[in-house]
This record gives structure tokens, sequence and C-alpha cells, in this order.
């Protein structure tokens, strides 16, 4: 342990970490660039602030203040100690309505703030894209501003007061009229008047360099204002007392539609005397084609307010009819809005990603320039990108003139380094010649202070330099960001990864099947570290249920990325860092869908566990939960599930059972079907005769045939029902297969309701087979067994992918499982495209194969929780639609249920799994059932008016064992509706 380390601990009463986990999570944040800390610290309260800088000024150890590790251009990263503040100074101190006032530490993440106002009808003005995770103390660290900027301004516009401690611990209170000013300043400024009055160019958005225009005795000489944009070398700010604005009491959002991104740009400025709140601009390449946008290749989102939903609309339709747009849309309903402004907001990840999947990044993401000069400037910016082969998407604040970026630059090689280099100081010149501010928002950090020089001049850029020896004499605030900057192609953080494809099982076919590629999809944007869920999304549970950066999709990926550098995290694929941080990976797959550059954790797990255990011992859940089929079809085999349930009962023969599984201790142990969904199969009678409809191959997946087979029993009802000839995949590999009538699939032959099949001699010796999945071979990381699973059912489906027949499968991690994990395991092999191609849920079945059929109405409240694969990798539109034709009303939880197969019965993950069901699905279920005057469900599952749905057996399992709920599968529901039939 190192003397500095000693030191912190023995003054600090917050946490100490120079551990390499610690470091690794702090190494990048949002940007191109990598340092690597000595250590981390999460100061309690200011004392502790003050200890840490007396500690640090004596080793002559540099400090970084760090909030929600979202900036752009590297400032948030350091080599000395990081301050992270999230963790305990990130309260709310007071909120005054009647002053419009709230006092709060830096570690606020800003809808914490929005969330407190509202009921007061306030709000704090500017809103970043980030606002669910980013800090109040990064914003004024930045001066942010966000989409609501042309209404009510940056950070510094919301600044009322600041408490500061400088680098030699002096304790500040700045405010206006020199309030807290440190001894010089005033004499610096009153000496350089004549050149800050004339210095700075006149925009909205002029972020760029220290604010020292703010301390001119005509703008109030605020010392508060000034230190805004400051970036942490100036002094560590302990609290901010901040403005807040009235907040409409009704919006609208005007959606409007132009040919092009210039046309968008050029009519943006003329927008603003009707006083809108927002004019964001965007164009066709960062939208996904199934947005529900007016039809064009670029819009404006322009916000307004009012008393009233008419009077927003009024104001909105206004805009409309003085807009020259090919098309428009307004929105007043809330939920429309959001989904449109998610758009928006993900365009930061989105914008990583070009059309065709390269990779792009940040650098030049922020250049503001006069509104009325944006599409002048948008074409120069242009014709530089072609100059120098690059491509690019702006969006961003058009009504501010202020526009983000994402460049394809190629940071892996030394020409491309040069090329990122010239483009950047050329650019640098495009914007000071339209008036502009190299930053508009996002700060100068490494990216761009270099450059300052160009925008300012020499003597200014030496005043800045004599202002920062003021606050900060010894350097040791955030040295290298604005002041004696590092260049702007140092530290890149790509220059560690291996340069050699690192050799993988999955096939990883968006990121060209190179590992490095998928670990550099997370460019540190942090939608993960999101403290609450909106909608249905679901990334990332395991962060919310504890609040760690190690527990994040983010801070997995800064673990892989250390791994595959090798710097920090020295032993590679048999890392404990890593493992340890993956360990509470639900590999629920939110992060597939609701990142923004669909970082894949669930993936880059099993890949890691799949090295991790390569030739050792795994843990006993990888045995007994990973390999459940196996141990499911010996039971079947030799028909002892009635002896299984019976001793599972004994509660010392489970105890022990569990604790050799390693099973949480907390959990009860599934009861066995006694009879398999197979058997009932065979053993059914012959359905009705003279359907013609389409043949549907029905996988009877691990959770159905030996868990749930009524889920089963009740989809072959449905789809019968629905006029669809039902069949089971093949037991044995088949002869022969028909050419597409369905009858029979692979030489099979109805006799007295049983299949019978023709086999040949190599088929008789090996017995019958099963379809399966792979998924719990897949979940813990056995791959080399998933792939021989998935092989020996591609074997036994072959018939079937020679004929039309689509695959239904009822359980969606297994649906997850085929569609995605089959082809990326076995990219080597065709047929996994063509099974993953075939397989539907029991939702898109019918309404693909039976559209003209109508489900049983319900008519009835359905409250549960959609399947997070479902949402991540299937989607449950038709779903959606589903419930609505049986009149199933209501909306499903987003979030995870927090069983996720084998997640929540192992052993040391109980608390977490509980906490994530406690996070929507327990408090919506419950409140559903006290609404209705119910404590607890029915045999039929049903509390007197709703339905609980849960399609996944997970989510069913948690809902007993947490909740003592019966949930069912949306077959179930609809099975229980249609007349009676023999079973």
């Amino acid at each position: 342990m190192s003397e500095l380390e000693v030191e912190l601990r023995r003054v600090v009463r917050g946490e100490v970490g120079f551990d390499v986990t610690s470091r690794a999570l702090t190494t990048m944040d949002a940007s191109n660039y990598r340092r690597v800390p000595l250590g981390v610290v999460a100061p309690h309260d200011a004392d502790d602030v003050a200890a840490v800088l007396e500690v640090c000024r004596d080793h002559m150890v540099p400090v970084v203040a760090r909030g929600g590790g979202t900036s752009i251009a590297g400032q948030a990263t350091g080599t000395g100690i990081v301050l992270d503040f999230t963790r305990h100074m990130n309260r709310i101190v007071s909120l005054d309505p009647e002053t419009r006032t709230a006092v709060v530490q830096p570690g606020l993440v800003l809808d914490r703030l929005q969330d407190a106002a509202a009921p007061h009808g306030l709000r704090f003005g500017p809103d970043p894209s980030t606002h669910s995770r980013c800090t109040l103390g990064g914003m004024i660290g930045n001066n942010s501003c966000g989409s609501h900027s042309v209404a009510w301004g940056t950070t510094a516009d919301s600044v009322r007061e600041l408490d500061v401690i400088t680098a030699r611990g002096q304790r500040l209170r700045l405010g206006k009229e020199w309030a807290g000013a440190p001894r010089g300043l005033r004499d610096l400024v009153e000496g350089e008047a004549a050149r800050l009055r004339t210095g700075y160019p006149e925009l909205p958005r002029c972020i760029s360099g220290y604010a020292l225009d703010a301390l001119l005795p005509e703008k109030g000489a605020d010392v508060a204002r000034s230190f805004c944009g400051s970036e942490g070398t100036l002094g560590i700010l302990t609290e901010a007392a901040v403005r807040l604005v009235e907040a409409p009491r009704a919006r609208a959002l005007a959606v409007l539609a132009y040919a092009d991104e210039g046309a968008a740009a050029e009519a943006a400025a003329g927008l603003l005397p009707y006083g809108p709140l927002t004019v964001e601009g965007m164009a066709a390449d960062l939208v996904p084609a199934t947005a529900a946008l007016p039809r064009g290749g670029a819009w404006l989102f322009v916000e307004t307010g009012g008393e009233s939903e008419r009077e927003a609309r009024a104001r909105a339709e206004t805009i409309v009819r003085a807009a020259d747009v090919v098309d428009a849309l307004v929105v007043t309903d809330a939920a429309g809005q959001r989904a449109l402004w998610r758009i928006r907001e993900d365009a930061s990840g989105t914008a990583t990603r070009m059309p065709d999947g390269s990779e792009a990044w940040p650098g030049w993401e922020d250049c503001a320039v006069p509104p009325k000069r944006l599409g002048a400037y948008l074409r120069d910016f242009r014709a530089l990108l072609t100059a120098h082969g690059l491509r690019g998407t702006p969006y961003g604040h058009f009504g501010d003139g202020c526009i983000h970026v994402r460049i394809d630059f190629d940071l892996l090689t030394e020409a491309g380094i040069g090329r990122f280099r010239r483009f950047s100081e050329e650019l640098a010149e495009v914007v000071v010649a339209h008036g502009g501010s190299l930053s508009g928002e996002h700060g100068d950090g490494q990216a761009r202070a270099e450059l300052l020089p160009k925008m300012y001049g020499e003597e200014m850029v030496r005043l800045f330099e004599r202002a920062k020896g003021v606050w900060d004499p010894d350097d040791l605030l955030n040295p290298g960001m604005l002041v004696r900057p590092a260049p702007l192609d140092a530290n890149l953080r790509f220059s560690v990864l291996p340069r050699e494809p690192v050799d993988v099982a999955f096939g990883y076919p968006a990121d060209g099947g190179d590992f490095s590629a998928a670990v550099r999809r997370c460019v540190g944007v942090a939608k993960c570290r999101t403290t609450s869920v909106s909608g249905s999304s679901v990334m990332c549970p395991s962060f919310r249920a504890t609040g760690e950066e190690e527990h994040s999709t983010r801070g997995r990926a800064r673990l892989l990325h250390e791994m595959l550098a090798g710097e920090l995290v020295t032993d590679g694929w048999r890392s404990t860092e890593v493992r340890d941080a993956l360990d509470l990976c639900l590999s629920c797959k939110g992060c597939r869908s609701d990142c923004p550059v669909e970082v894949d954790m669930a993936t880059y797990k099993a890949e890691f566990l799949h090295h991790h255990y390569e030739g050792r011992r795994r843990p006993a859940a990888h045995y007994s939960m990973g390999r459940l089929p196996q141990w499911l079809r010996v039971v079947a085999r030799t028909r002892t599930a009635s002896i299984v349930n019976a001793l599972a009962a004994v509660r010392p023969l489970a105890w022990a059972a569990k604790r050799v599984g390693g099973i949480a201790p907390e959990r009860e142990m599934p009861r066995l079907a006694t009879r398999t969904f197979s058997r009932w199969w065979e053993g059914r009678e012959k359905p009705p005769a003279g359907s013609d409809g389409d043949l549907v191959i029905l996988w009877p997946d691990t959770f159905t045939e030996h868990l749930s087979p009524s889920v089963g029993k009740s989809a072959v009802r449905v789809l019968e029902a629905a006029g669809l000839r039902v069949a089971l995949p093949p037991t044995v590999r088949l002869r022969t297969a028909s050419a597409g009538n369905g009858e029979p699939v692979g030489g099979a032959e109805r006799v007295g309701g049983r299949t019978t099949v023709a086999m040949d001699p190599v088929s008789l010796l090996r017995g019958r087979s099963r379809v399966c999945c792979g998924l719990t071979y897949v979940s813990t990381g056995q791959l080399d067994h998933a792939r021989a699973v998935l092989r020996r059912t591609l074997d036994l489906m072959e018939p079937v992918l020679e004929t039309a027949a689509p695959v239904v499968v009822l359980e969606p991690s297994c649906a997850a499982a085929l569609r995605s994990d089959l082809p990326e395991l076995l990219h080597d092999d065709p047929r996994a495209r063509r099974l993953a191609d075939r397989v539907l849920t029991f939702a898109e079945a019918l309404e693909r194969l039976a559209p003209d059929w109508r489900p049983p109405r319900v008519d009835r409240a359905a409250v549960g929780q959609t399947h997070c694969h479902q949402h991540a990798v299937l989607g449950d539109a038709a779903d959606r639609r589903l419930r609505e034709a049986a009149g199933l009303t209501g909306e499903l939880s987003g979030g995870c249920c927090g069983l996720a197969g084998n997640f929540g019965f192992e052993k040391g993950h109980f608390e977490v799994s509980a906490a994530c069901a406690e996070e929507q699905l327990l408090p919506r279920v419950r409140e559903t059932m006290a609404a209705e005057g119910k404590g607890a469900e029915g045999e039929a599952g049903e509390t007197q008016g709703a339905v609980v749905l849960a399609d996944g057996y997970s989510c069913r399992t948690q809902l007993d064992q947490l909740a003592g709920v019966r949930g069912r599968h949306l077959a179930e529901v609809l099975a229980e509706r249609l007349p009676e039939a023999d079973e």
C-alpha cells in the first residue's frame, strides 16, 4: 500500500479505492481519451474533499472531479486522484418553491432535481440528452445546455452561488459583485477589461475557454458564473445554489420535416421569434426506419408550452404555418412526445455507428456558430469532410447554432490519427471564420483546448493561463485541460487495444468478427446508469439494484477494455476483476436494445466465462443449472419426477441439494411436471380433421417440456383453434423430408393420435433425442457444450428446414437464443441462420399465419412484465396487438423480473434478484391486487379484474416465490376462453 493511499484512508470518511477495478472504471469518460488514475476517492462531504486536496498537495498529485463520467472531451479523466461525487455527495440539500431556488450537491443526477421540482411546477432549465445520469457538478463544470437552451439558457444562466474549495484548501462562496473571488483575480480582470470586452464571439453558446467576461462590472462581476465551464481546473465544487424556472403546464411538440439537413438548418433561426422551448435538428441518417416521423430527409423538433394543451397546440400550429416545411406533425400526448424525444436523445449513441456499421467517434462533437450562420457553416463543414474522405451526421441544437457530430475517424492507425489532427486544425479555422466557438456545450477538454489560440489568439490564451494561476498556482486541478493542454491526438483510448484479432467463440457479425471492436462499442454515454426505468426499457437492472458503476453495462465494458489492453488488468481472460463485475450481470440482454450503440453484455459475459473457465473447474451452479436440460431429460426418461418432487419437499434434503448445486438457500426448488409436454402430445387425441391451415412446428423448450407443460397444451389449443396445424420437431434424424405440405415432416406419420417415424439404423442405436436452444449452456459460458447441443439440434431440424414450416417458440428466452445466439455462435453453419429466420413467437405466429382469426375476448386488465429477452431481441408489437384484440388492457411493466434464468437461483444473487423484482414488477402486481381488494391470486391466476401475464418461466417463478402470485402465459389466458376440448 502506497504512502498516498495510507494517508487518504486515514483522513477520508468516504471510500478510497486504489484497487484495479476502481481505477479501471475511471480510465475513460465518453471521449476518445484514456488516462489511468492512481486511485479513486468517493468523498463523504466537503471536509473529505478538503482532506483529499491537502494530502494530494503534499504529494503533488493532481486531482480530477468526476460526476457521471459522460464528458465528451476527456476532462473527466486523469492520472492522479479521481473524486467520484456520485456515491455520497448526491443530495438535494434544500428546495424553496417561493424563491425558486435549490441547493444541491455536485453528484446529484439532474433527473432527481427535476423530479423534486416538478410537484411545485418548477424545473431546472438546462437538460442535456444525458439528463438521466449526468450530474449537476458535471453540468456546472462544462456549462452544459441541452435542448431547452433557446428558452432557458445554459447552466451558467441558472447558477446563483457556488461553494468551492481551491487546491490550496481555501473555502470560497462564489457569487456576484466579486463574492468569493480568490486574491488577485479582480486585479487581473480590471487590468485586461478592454481585451475581455472584445475578445469573445457574440453567440448564445460560447463555452470555450474561461468565462472571464462574466467578471466585467457591466455583467455583475459574477464569480459563480465565471466559474461555470472551467472543467474542474480552478476549484472543486462542493455545493451549488441554482435557479429553477416555471415549467409549462402543457406542452406540444411540432416535428417539422424538410427535404434535407441544409434546409432545416436555414429555417431554424427564423423560428426563434415565435418563442419556442426547443429547436432541435437531426437528419434521416440517425433516425430508425421504423420511427413515426413525417416524411422528409431532416427534421426540426420544436416544442411549445402553454397553460393548457389547447394553448400549447395552438402555438405549435402557428409555427407549423409559419415554417416552410415538406410535412409536419404536432403531438400533445406525453407518451407520444417521450417516444419522439427518445429518438433525438439517443443520437449521441446511434451516431457512433455509420449506416454501413462502421465506427464513428466524438472529437468535433460540439462546435457552435451564430444561428443565422448555421446553414453556411454546415455546407463548409460537409465540404471539409469530403476533402478529408470522412463521414459524419450532424445533429443537435439548431436553434442555438450548436452542432453535434460523430465522425468516422480512423483512430487505430498512425495515418488515421494524422488525418484526425489535420482535420481538427482545419475545422477550427472554419468555425472561427463563421464567428463561432470550438465548444458550444461539452467543453474543450483535451479534444479542443490545444486549438484555442485559433479562436481567441495567443494573448487571450495567456490570459487564461494567468487566471488559472490565480486559482490554482500549483496546477494540481485537472492539469492538461483548457490551459497548457495535452495534444489532441495523445492518450487516445484505442491505442492500447490489441491490433490482432482476439480468438473468440461468437461470430460478432456486426463487428466484423472482432471482439475488440465489439468492446469499443461502448462510448460511455452511460444510458445504462439511469436510476429508474422509463416505459418498457430494461437496461441495466443490476446497476439500479446496486448503484455501483462496476455493475453497469458501461463499467463492465470498461473492464473488458482494460482486460484487452493488459496494462491494469494483466491476467486476461483469467481476470477475477472482470469475472466479479460480470457476476451480477443478469444476461437480460436489455443493453442489446436499450443501449444506443447496442452493446451486448450478455454475449460478452458468455464469451468471457467460456475462456475464464476453460480447462478449469466451474462453479457448482454451472453444472446444476447450466446443464439443466440434461438433468431434466434423465428424470423424464426414468419417469422419476414424482420422486424428485417428494425429495425436494424434505427440507434437509433440499438444503443439501441446494448447497451441492450452488443454489441460493432462499430459493424453493421448482416442481417438475410428472407428465412432460411431449408425452401429453404423444398421447393426445387426433385433432379435428379437415384443417388446411399452415403447418407450424411447436418448439418443446426445456421449461415448457418439463416444468410448465400447461403452456404448451394451451398453445396447441389456441394455434389449432386459429386453423393452424401443429407438429413437434423430430426426435431422431430422419431419412427424408416432406416437400412442404406438412404431412408428414421428416417422414413422420400420424397413427392413432401418435407420431411414428421412419428411422435409419443409426437412429435406432442412438435412441430419441430432443431439440434444445442451448440457452442454459450459453448463459453460463459453456460454449463448447452449447455448440454441440445446437449442432445436434440443427441435425434434427434438417427435415423441417427443407419445408416452409415456421418454428413457434413459447419461451421468450429460448426464442431469443435461437434468433440471436444460434447464428452468432454457429456462424460457420448456414443452417443456423435458416433456423433463426424461421423462429416466431406465439403472437407473431397467430398474426402472420392466421390474420383473419380473432382471439376470444378476455376483457380484463392485464398486469405483469414483458420478458426482457422479448423486449431486447424479439420485440413485443405482435403481443400488444394480440392482447388488444383479446380485450386485455393496460401496459406491462419494463425492467427485469430479476430471476433471469439461472441468475436468481445462484448462490449469492438472491438479494439483487429480489431488488430487481421490487423495482417495477412486484409493486405493480401488488398495487393492482390491493386496488381490487384481493391479497393473493386464485388458482385461475387472476385477481378480481386483472390477469397477471408472464410469458417467461423465470418471470412466473419469481412472481410465485416472492409474491405468492401465479402468473400465466398469454397462451394459457386465451386457451381458457376457448370452447372446451378434450385434453
